[in-house]
């Protein structure tokens, strides 16, 4: 499988499984540093910085954001307490 760059380390270690039970549902993650977040496949939307449709919304524990796997900026959406 293909790595993405990891958003926060800027490093190339951000990988993806599809969840067998819910098919819409990635989990991505750094396979240093354990850190996942899950994404919903059906959301997904043009990147305002290049323009290309390869921006995703991902959710971890902390927050919800916004993630282009083409030019790698995020964007904070919300964060949870």
């Amino acid at each position: 499988m293909a790595t993405q760059i990891y958003p926060v380390f800027k490093e190339d270690r951000f990988t993806w499984i599809i969840d067998e039970e819910e098919s819409k549902l990635a989990i991505w993650g750094c396979y240093k540093c354990h850190y996942e977040a899950t994404e919903n496949e059906s959301n997904e939307r043009n990147c305002s910085k290049c323009r290309k449709k390869t921006e995703l919304k991902l959710r971890d524990h902390d927050k919800e954001y916004w993630w282009c796997s083409t030019c790698n900026t995020t964007e904070i959406i919300k964060y949870y307490t």
